[in-house]
């Protein structure tokens, strides 16, 4: 192959290709090893006395809460959870930390730092599972290398509201793509011989009320969205156990929920792996009948529901008896899958920070999203002066807060309290990652003169702006966990600080810093827009990357950017007005009915709402710039099979991620991602794309199965959710599936 573009279009094409045999590979493989642990944790129940059948179904967090609180066993690590292991039947014990962006830091209690990736939608923002497989590797290894065997990682609840708390820690609104690159980072976090959960399970929509908000939705449209992005997840990571959610649903705490952990989880979908709660999530003692197999954090429950209360109901009930061996069956069925007696996690492993930061700030180039450029980027490294303004931008990147919150050496760079009491108040606090864009900037920009003003005064932003050639305002929206905000504003005046940076210099790009979407009102009037998330622990040199044109831009939305509340099927979200909640996420005071009416929208969650509703975003779905130009031609469509060509027609290398949708089935106008795949091409390089079109994503659940109608059904290959190519149809006969 003499052609370079050519041998570069095979080799991706043959990577690609290794890649979804080896990932093929790997779920089979480890499904055959959770049905081999499932024969062999049937056969140590046996040898369990009863004393012992109570010791893997519950246990602590092994932190100093205040209060009631247990001594710490000699084993366990600060972090979410310690359940005991049985020496005599080599079990080990389970040392829990959190979570999807990596180790968590715990208000500092361990003396111990971690790696950073960047925020869950900011990875999901890739559309890459290769390298969301990395990201939970990385992850994986430095839990397993302080001597952690589980992982609270595995985030999947659809954005079914961008003013969630937890946006940020989630993946996006589709279920597909949502299962999909979850799936990938779970086989990362437990490729390291230890077990990742898969989160939040299910329908926890929003953190106002948590505790109380009960969820409102029909079978049909649960099983067509949340609970189809949590079966994909399942079915690709094969996570050893599945933590249930705060919130009701059908009037069930989701903890004790027959119809989602029994109905569903163990029964459709045959779940063999456990159950744990959500820290404070147990109600009572009868979770343990709907599904619930292990009680997480039991201080913070109002009893130890699952030790001696259930060994008493076991010796005198067969059904609890019963029930009691299976909750057992499967916690060790997952111990056994993942190794985790075999290759024990042992503290002091070693770390190689500088490595996994590189993996960090690798998922925070991919991940970055150019929403507009007025031709001003990337920057010239030739500028001469360059005005910074806002964001702590001069040491730092922001990250989400809560139970995720994770920090590099030296702990945060800033830290802006909240407010609160008791333990919750240390995990709420606006935290910033000490990685500063403006060095990395002037790093990029040896000549220029680079000056800093903090944002806190107009007057003072404004004046530095007309100095410079080139002014770049870093915008902040901060999202945690206990709290949701309150609309899409930036909040602190931003959104006037822009606006006058803009009109005294024209070369004004805004670096946004968000844990979701946010309004633009000054977007007119700037000459780009970079939405960089939580970056994580290098954001800085990620975000300067892009903005100088070492890396080309290649993130793609992962949710859809509404151009005002108005336009969210409940444009005033649930429980604003019903009580003040507290840190805790849930009442302080008043009545604890709250519900969240998801009927509204049903199975037509973001840009599935936005097309039924024929609204127009501010920015949709699967939409995101480049340096470059592509094209995407061709498009065959063959039974569940779909083929096109994708070519980079710019003048330098760069991704496309390729989007084919479902627009119409037999009449019926329908919007949903059929298939993804992300493309690197050199310029006036082409690949062909094939895709295997997963039919629950054509079909509705009707009767307690998958039916697809016969007919006409009608693809469109997409820049993205709204802007889509010329159709093409294929007549499908009628299909009917169990799940």
């Amino acid at each position: 192959m003499r052609n370079p573009m050519l041998r570069s279009s095979v080799s991706l094409a043959i990577a690609v290709s290794s890649i979804a045999v080896s990932s093929a590979h790997a779920q089979q493989a480890r499904a055959v090893d959770m049905k081999a642990a499932d024969a062999r944790a049937a056969a140590t129940v046996k040898q369990m006395t009863a004393d012992e059948k109570v010791v893997l179904t519950h246990g602590i967090m092994p932190l100093p809460l205040g209060g009631p609180t247990p001594p710490m066993p000699a084993d366990a690590i600060a972090g979410a959870g310690y359940i005991p292991g049985i020496e005599r039947l080599g079990i080990p014990a389970l040392k829990e930390t959190d979570a999807s962006l990596g180790v968590s830091y715990v208000m500092g209690i361990r003396r111990d730092f971690s790696t950073a990736l960047p925020s869950g939608v900011a990875q999901a923002a890739s559309w890459n599972p290769d390298l969301m497989y990395r990201g939970g590797a990385m992850i994986g290894s430095e839990a397993r290398a302080k001597g952690f065997n589980v992982l609270l990682a595995g985030g999947v609840n659809l954005m079914r509201d961008p003013r969630n708390g937890r946006t940020f820690e989630y993946l996006a609104e589709d279920p597909l793509l949502s299962g999909m690159l979850v799936g990938a980072a779970i086989r990362g976090v437990q490729s390291n011989n230890i077990i990742s959960t898969i989160k939040h399970f299910a329908l926890n929509g929003q953190e106002t009320g948590r505790k109380y908000v009960d969820v409102k939705i029909s079978e049909s449209a649960a099983r067509e969205s949340d609970l189809l992005a949590f079966k994909i997840g399942i079915e690709q990571g094969q996570p050893g156990s599945v933590m249930c959610a705060y919130n009701r649903v059908w009037g069930e705490q989701a903890c004790a929920s027959d119809w989602l952990l029994n109905k569903v989880l163990k029964q459709s979908w045959g779940y063999k792996g456990f159950v744990m709660s959500d820290w404070g999530a147990v109600p009572n003692i009868e979770a343990a009948l709907k599904g619930l197999d292990q009680q997480s954090g039991e201080q913070l429950d109002p009893g130890v529901f699952f030790g001696d209360k259930l060994k008493d109901k076991a010796a005198s009930d067969p059904t609890w008896k019963a029930r009691l061996d299976d909750m057992n069956r499967r916690v060790l069925t997952a111990i056994y899958a993942s190794g985790l007696d075999k290759n024990p996690a042992k503290p002091g492993g070693k770390i190689d920070f500088a490595a996994n930061g590189m993996v960090a700030e690798e998922v925070a180039k991919q991940g970055i999203v150019l929403l507009k450029n007025n031709s001003a980027l990337p920057l010239a490294k030739s500028a001469k002066s360059i005005a910074i303004i806002g964001g702590y931008a001069d040491g730092a990147v922001l990250s989400g807060a809560g139970s995720s919150q994770v920090h590099g050496e030296g702990g945060p760079a800033v830290v802006r309290p909240v407010g609160g009491k008791g333990v919750w108040a240390g995990f709420i606090a606006q935290q910033y990652h000490r990685s500063s864009p403006m060095d990395a900037i002037q790093a990029l920009a040896k000549d220029a003169k680079v000056t800093f003003r903090d944002g806190r005064y107009i007057a003072d932003a404004v004046e530095k702006a007309k100095q410079s050639e080139v002014a770049i305002v870093f915008a902040t929206q901060w999202q945690t966990e206990g709290l949701d905000v309150p609309d899409l504003s930036l909040p602190d005046g931003q959104d006037e600080l822009i606006a006058a940076v803009a009109a005294a210099n024209p070369n004004t790009i805004v670096v946004l810093e968000t844990g979701g979407p946010v309004k633009m009102p000054w977007l007119d009037k700037v000459a780009g827009v970079v939405e960089a998330w939580y970056p994580g622990a290098r954001g800085g040199p990620a975000i300067a990357s892009v903005l100088f044109g070492d890396t080309n831009p290649s993130g793609r939305l992962p949710l859809t950017f509404p151009a005002s509340e108005a336009q969210l099927p409940r444009p005033k979200l649930d429980g604003s007005d019903w009580v003040e909640p507290d840190f805790s996420g849930g009442p302080s005071s008043g009545s604890d009915k709250l519900t969240a009416d998801y009927d509204i929208e049903g199975s037509d969650v973001g840009y599935r709402w936005f097309a039924r509703q024929g609204a127009k975003p501010l920015f949709p779905f699967g939409y995101g710039l480049s340096y470059t130009t592509f094209d995407s031609t061709g498009l065959k469509v063959k039974g569940l099979t779909a083929s096109f060509t994708v070519k980079n027609t710019g003048k330098r290398e760069g991704a496309e991620v390729a989007q084919l949708y479902l627009v119409d089935r037999a009449g019926q106008a329908k919007r949903r991602l059929a298939g993804f795949q992300r493309v690197n091409l050199a310029a006036g390089a082409s690949q062909t794309v094939n895709l295997t079109i997963d039919p629950r994503i054509l079909a509705d659940w009707k009767d307690g199965g998958w039916t697809m109608p016969a007919g006409e059904y009608t693809f469109a290959l997409g820049k993205d959710a709204e802007t889509l190519g010329t159709p093409v149809k294929v007549k499908l006969p009628a299909k009917r599936w169990k799940d």
